[in-house]
């Protein structure tokens, strides 16, 4: 499989008590804000967008979020560094210094700026679980300043070596696997697999109420998102977008038994209709 060429940043330890390197982080932290911010003024100006849990999009924008064709550059890379405590560490003082101002501790999308920008930054410890690897390296690289993401999410290809980037994505894959403790910092809540899962059955229930589809193929859709998640679970490998990783996913489910045919073409007939209502976001 095609991996990213890696390269190690040096740095020179500073002499004396000041850190140009500590300056050089806040100065780009700070630019990343101002960045945002700049962003939710414009979409605000121009009628403004949902306020949609993607990763820099509001939900008018959700599907074609979900089905973005990763550029030929990135599309197929998976992750060199393996998710152990060094890189967990690494990732963890990465996304700490960079990502918590709007993405929160936790990863829910809930930092201290969160508020003030449209579209919301993303829950990435949950959106992240559905993402291939190298779906989220292209993002975390080019940022979200482009159609359909059309977000205030900086490019960190400049600021980050592509280390740093796969540290951080290991990190934030870890946040929704609940393998890490999020260290506190800005705030923000931590992803819960039992709330996210009474999530699910409420948007089902919701497009039952708006005559979507049936309980009947609600309730399969909740039960195939939690053999979905479980499957996750267990380290399967992860590229494309996350379409293409849901159809992968639901294929291997089909495979080994642990669903039907049906109950996965009901379960893509109950997700592309709660995106398309503006319910799932």
């Amino acid at each position: 499989m095609k991996q990213a060429n890696l390269f190690k940043a040096t740095t020179k330890k500073p002499r004396g008590g000041f850190s140009w390197q500590l300056f050089l982080l806040i100065i780009i932290a700070l630019i990343a804000l101002a960045g945002c911010t700049a962003t939710e003024e414009a979409t605000t100006a121009g009628g403004g967008m949902g306020m949609g849990r993607g990763m820099g999009m509001g939900d008018s924008g959700m599907m074609a979020r979900h089905q973005a064709t990763i550029p030929s550059d990135y599309a197929g890379l998976t992750n060199p560094i393996a998710a152990d405590e060094a890189s967990l560490e690494r990732g963890a003082e990465t996304y700490t210094t960079f990502c918590t101002t709007c993405h929160g501790d936790g990863g829910m999308g809930d930092g201290p700026a969160s508020a003030a920008l449209d579209p919301a930054p993303a829950p990435l410890a949950h959106t992240g679980q559905m993402m291939g690897d190298d779906y989220l390296f292209w993002r975390v690289a080019e940022g979200g300043a482009f159609a359909p993401f059309n977000s205030g999410m900086p490019a960190w290809k400049d600021a980050l070596d592509e280390n740093q980037r796969w540290d951080v994505i290991n990190y934030i894959q870890a946040l929704g696997q609940g393998t890490v403790v999020p260290r506190g910092q800005m705030g923000g809540a931590t992803f819960d697999p039992e709330a996210e899962a009474a999530r699910h059955a409420e948007m089902a229930a919701q497009g039952v109420e708006q005559g979507l589809f049936t309980q009947a193929e609600a309730d399969t859709f909740v039960v195939v998102h939690a053999e979905i998640d479980t499957l996750m679970a267990t380290g399967v490998d992860r590229t494309g977008n996350p379409a293409d990783l849901q159809a992968t996913l639901l294929a291997q489910l089909v495979d080994a038994g642990t669903i039907t045919a049906a109950d996965a073409a009901t379960f893509n007939k109950v997700h592309d209709g709660l995106m398309a209502a503006g319910i799932m976001q």
